[in-house]
């Protein structure tokens, strides 16, 4: 899912909970602008923006509060498992063979991507194998439901989600698609490449030139909105994503372990700490310190480069970053044999 632009709420929801909550008093679900305090000050606003009223309060009348949604946000993969577990979710034949037959089946189109971004189709087609297994699994969740609900439900990043019922909304009406009709995540990722709104509207692009940016049923335009993603996000074409090391069986303490911030440390830091790189690399290059739990309880160490840093750009967890790379490698292979 791409969390890239998830962060804490602000003070807006907090007014909006103090005065919308009352709804729930019976346990009704309702987000009808006329009952409720929160969507009625978002159809102003929209409606501001040049969206009709009537349509807008049509649109969120449909919404429904969802607690599986508010559930779902506290119970995150990437915040409870170990290198090993989640390895596992997505580095299966199955999905290394598939990934392979998606390149096969849109070789134009990532050869394109690839062109003009400079993103290999191997890790676009594992950011998609990962994200909706190539687009099997794009969410069983109304994206109208889970961003109502995370939009003026959510403890702590209720503003955030706000904005992103706001894209959501406008997408919608921008591109006539029926609200009610989309499903998604439970934190709102739509299509394809799992987009959260905002990145919807500042990323996709309209790759096969037909007019429409369609990420929900249009496979070529999510190729090539990933790719762009990552070229805006400093992707560096034909750049390494991590090197192996080894290391000490307990973390130094001198380094940033296991960071998605941009890469820090020298390599020439990372071995006077003890990581030391199996291949010679410029003791200047930045790096991003990795430890990796592997399931007979041994310790894996890798050194992220920036390509590392970029695909955490997309999922703020290490573990997503290093899924995606070892899968890519998998399903080039896999291509290659």
């Amino acid at each position: 899912m791409n969390w890239a632009r998830i962060q804490a709420g602000g003070c807006v929801t907090a007014m909006l909970l103090a005065c919308s909550t009352s709804t729930w008093a019976d346990g009704a679900s309702t987000f009808d602008p006329q009952q409720h305090a929160g969507t009625q000050l978002l159809v102003d606003e929209l409606a501001a923006q040049g969206i009709p009223a009537d349509w807008l309060i049509e649109t969120l009348n449909q919404a429904s509060f969802s607690q599986t949604v508010l559930d779902a946000m506290e119970g995150a993969a990437e915040r409870r498992l170990r290198w090993h577990e989640y390895r596992d979710i997505f580095l299966t034949k199955q999905r290394i063979e598939e990934g392979a037959d998606f390149i096969n089946e849109y070789e134009d189109a990532l050869a394109q991507a690839e062109d003009v971004y400079g993103v290999p189709p191997e890790v676009i087609a594992a950011i998609i194998g990962v994200e909706t297994y190539y687009g099997k699994h794009k969410g069983r969740h109304r994206v109208l439901d889970s961003l109502a609900t995370l939009a003026f439900y959510h403890p702590v990043r209720g503003g955030f989600f706000r904005g992103e019922l706001a894209a959501f909304l406008k997408i919608a009406y921008e591109q006539g698609v029926e609200a009610d009709e989309l499903y998604g995540s439970y934190a709102g990722a739509m299509g394809y490449p799992q987009f959260i709104p905002t990145s919807y509207e500042a990323y996709a692009v309209d790759f096969d030139g037909d007019g429409i940016r369609d990420l929900w049923e249009n496979p070529v335009d999510a190729i090539g909105s990933v790719a762009n993603y990552f070229a805006v996000h400093g992707w560096q074409r034909d750049g390494v994503i991590y090197h192996e090391a080894n290391g000490p069986d307990v973390a130094p303490e001198s380094l940033p372990i296991n960071q998605t911030s941009k890469p820090v440390v020298t390599v020439s830091e990372s071995i006077e700490a003890g990581i030391e790189p199996q291949s010679a690399l410029d003791p200047e290059l930045l790096v991003v310190p990795l430890r990796l739990e592997l399931a007979d309880e041994s310790i894996r160490y890798r050194l992220g480069e920036y390509n590392f840093y970029v695909i955490t750009r997309y999922n703020h967890s290490h573990l997503y970053a290093m899924a995606v790379a070892e899968l890519s490698e998998a399903i080039e292979q896999q291509v290659e044999d």
